[in-house]
């Protein structure tokens, strides 16, 4: 700025030689301007500098914002379950390993009561009692003609509908207790335990026997089926539809003895256990398929017991929601 001051006094300087002594007005406002021109250029020339530098530090401020978004988010030090969405700690076994199950906890595991009696049976006596134990036999013949004694996809099968009572009973049984603000005696808990149990039966031997396509297309037409039937015969009668239950539990018993048979004949490979198996009910580390048939004959006895006290309840005129539920099959 005082570089373009002094250029402009020279100028004037070599300006009034040329000049008459008259024009001194002239001179002063030819100081004037060229002072206020240097002053404009120099004020117009910081202005480029200042918006040049605020160009660069937007470029950078981009760039920056462009690697951060590319770059992978840093690493979390705790798992994020993909059901809660809230964070978890590792679960580990008694043994100190890391537990690998999502669909149970080490809490949820147990040891499966094999001593009960296998051969109790409910002689059915009303009218109703007589309808239930004719339908379900009657359901067994296709179930024999389509499986044979290929115990492993049958037990698939059977697992698939022997989940659906305990879970259509427990949500009736939720909605009843919305409606009328009244306990469930636990007996909602019970059954939803059941409708668990029976899963983690399948779930079992989905490892052991692989369905083909035509037993899975099997399995969605015959639980689309049952479940509307169970779901109407509980609406109407909840005492048959426990009666019901009961005896399909007697077949089941039935189903995994027939197995058992198999297994010890040498019909059918007694292979290692399936891992989820073991863990899931305790078994030893060397348990094999008979041991696993074995803990599931034992939980169908157990269902089949809370079912048949289940429909005797409402026999004798009392209410399931009134009445302590029977101890746990755990």
């Amino acid at each position: 700025m005082n570089s373009s001051r002094m250029a402009g006094s020279l100028l004037v300087r070599n300006l009034t030689h040329h000049l008459s002594p008259s024009s001194s007005t002239t001179t002063a406002a030819a100081t004037t301007f060229l002072n206020g021109a240097a002053t404009r250029s120099s004020v117009v020339w910081m202005r480029f500098a200042s918006t040049s530098s605020a160009s660069v530090a937007r470029e950078e401020i981009r760039s920056q914002k462009e690697a951060a978004a590319a770059a992978p988010p840093p690493p979390s030090s705790k798992e994020v379950s993909t059901y809660w969405g809230i964070p978890t700690t590792k679960l580990v076994r008694e043994d100190g390993t890391e537990w690998k199950w999502s669909c149970f906890r080490p809490w949820d595991t147990y040891k499966a009561d094999v001593n009960i009696d296998l051969k109790k049976h409910h002689v059915p006596t009303t009218f109703l009692d007589k309808v239930a134990y004719w339908t379900v036999k009657s359901l067994r013949v296709p179930t024999d003609i389509f499986f044979q004694r290929r115990y492993g996809c049958r037990a698939m099968m059977l697992e698939t509908v022997a989940a659906v009572p305990g879970m259509v009973g427990g949500m009736l049984l939720h909605l009843r207790s919305l409606r009328r603000f009244e306990h469930s005696g636990g007996w909602i808990r019970a059954l939803l335990e059941e409708a668990e149990n029976e899963r983690m039966h399948l779930m079992t031997f989905m490892e052991v026997s692989k369905p083909r396509w035509y037993e899975r297309a099997l399995v969605i037409l015959v639980q689309g089926v049952f479940f509307n039937a169970y779901f109407l015969g509980y609406l109407i009668s909840p005492k048959f539809a426990h009666r019901v239950t009961g005896y399909l539990e007697e077949e089941a018993i039935h189903s995994y003895t027939e197995f058992l048979k198999d297994l010890e004949d040498g019909k059918i490979e007694n292979a290692p256990a399936p891992a989820i198996a073991i863990d899931y009910w305790r078994l030893p580390a060397n348990a094999t398929l008979k041991d696993v048939v074995t803990v599931v004959r034992a939980d169908e006895a157990h269902h089949r017991d809370v079912n048949h006290f289940a429909s005797d309840i409402h026999y004798q005129g009392m209410e399931l929601q009134k009445t302590p539920a029977p101890i746990n099959y755990h």
